[in-house]
């Protein structure tokens, strides 16, 4: 997955505004000024400061920021000018001049039209259980128009008078969450009448943004089916991690800062050995017969003892213990398997590796020659090329060097 080049001062001015359009809106919200919306402050304009256009033309972007300069400068300059009252006809003409040269983009070109819930954000944390949720209601509500992959090219969408957008493309990463909830509940229109029915009535707030964290899921697969690639980076799935016989901790809390390796397993792929470059996340089967075991440790146990006398032979003191930390959930594996693309019973053996910050970049298929054969699915055209003999640490200095820069309403990756 590829972008217009990524830049520090772009991210840094896309984080402000974001920023600042968020705390203008609690301000407001906190002096009675605007109202709620489903649980939230209510945005009170009908247009908000595009990040996701400044994102795709970085010309844009550099004539806004020119702008704001410009903006800010004129401001100091009268600023002075009250208390410097000797000064006050050149800083005047200082601030005018600022104002004239600056460039001014079109209004059109960085305002984007919003809705009252376009600064929510949502509350499910992208659970795996949210995940499984929210298929059941795409399942039920969406599939006729958007089709079970997410292309657009279900057995309704011929009847609608515009045709479903694809999933496998940057549309989700290009909407702020709140717009795409209100969208799903109240639909869309164009001037010539309604492009989406809405679904308000039908799906309370939570089941819709469950259906969204579902679509972020279905994007991937979709991405996956088309191009062998992610279309918009993709966070590890929160969930329950067991480690051994000690209680269960959110993923979030257990890998820190760390890297994580997630490694699909089942009787003929046991777990892996630990590796100090990264933490290891298992993900197993519902409906393997040691899914409803109390430990942990005796369900990795297991699975080694029903591996192979060739893979047995491997477990040595030479390469230390092997994995046992385990994602304490049923729905895991299926949630997973969407994510690469491919059907639940071929997913064993699988590997993907995510960030410090927790997003999922890289993804070894099963079947392949590990990372000799894997690669990076969320990259920039800035992406550095390391040549080392080992792919795996190839692969892990790549994901270091080219971080995925995550904007509101936009994703500079």
């Amino acid at each position: 997955m590829t972008s217009p080049p990524s830049h520090l001062w772009l991210n840094a001015l896309l984080q402000a505004l974001q920023f600042a359009q968020s705390t203008w809106l609690s301000a407001m919200y906190a002096l009675g000024i605007t109202d709620d919306s489903h649980g939230a402050p209510a945005w009170p304009w009908a247009s908000r400061i595009a990040g996701e256009n400044l994102v795709i033309d970085v010309s844009l972007a550099r004539q806004f920021a020119w702008m704001l300069a410009a903006i800010a400068f004129a401001l100091l300059c009268l600023t002075i000018a009250l208390c410097w009252r000797r000064a006050w006809r050149w800083l005047t003409v200082a601030a005018i001049g600022a104002l004239v040269i600056a460039p001014w983009p079109s209004p059109p070109l960085w305002l984007a039209a919003a809705v009252p819930t376009s600064f929510h954000t949502s509350p499910t944390g992208f659970t795996v259980e949210s995940i499984a949720r929210g298929a059941r209601i795409y399942a039920a509500q969406c599939v006729a128009c958007h089709g079970d992959d997410g292309r657009g090219e279900g057995p309704l969408a011929q009847t609608l008078r515009r045709w479903p957008p694809t999933m496998a493309s940057a549309l989700l990463s290009r909407r702020a969450d709140g717009e795409l909830f209100w969208h799903v509940l109240y639909g869309m229109r164009d001037d010539q009448g309604v492009t989406m029915p809405g679904f308000v009535g039908r799906l309370n707030d939570r089941e819709v943004w469950a259906a969204l964290d579902y679509m972020r899921v279905l994007s991937a697969s979709a991405g996956m089916a088309a191009g062998g690639s992610w279309p918009v980076p993709i966070a590890i799935p929160s969930v329950a991690v067991k480690c051994g016989n000690g209680p269960d901790a959110p993923v979030a809390a257990w890998r820190g800062r760390q890297r994580v390796r997630v490694v699909a397993v089942d009787a003929a792929h046991p777990a892996p050995f630990e590796d100090p470059r990264f933490l290891t996340l298992l993900i197993r089967t519902a409906d393997s017969p040691t899914a409803s075991t109390a430990s942990t440790a005796s369900t990795v146990s297991a699975v080694r003892t029903a591996a192979s006398p060739q893979t047995r032979a491997n477990v040595t003191p030479l390469f230390g213990a092997r994995a046992d930390c385990v994602a304490d959930s049923p729905q895991a594996w299926q949630v997973f398997a969407q994510i690469a693309g491919a059907s639940p019973s071929s997913l064993a053996g699988t590997e993907w590796l995510a960030d410090r910050d927790g997003w999922l970049r890289a993804l070894a298929p099963a079947g392949r020659r590990g990372w000799a054969d894997g690669g990076l699915m969320c990259t920039t055209t800035t992406a550095l090329a390391t040549t080392t003999g080992d792919p795996l640490t190839a692969t892990l200095r790549q994901m270091d060097d080219d971080p995925v820069r995550f904007v509101k309403g936009g994703f500079v990756h």
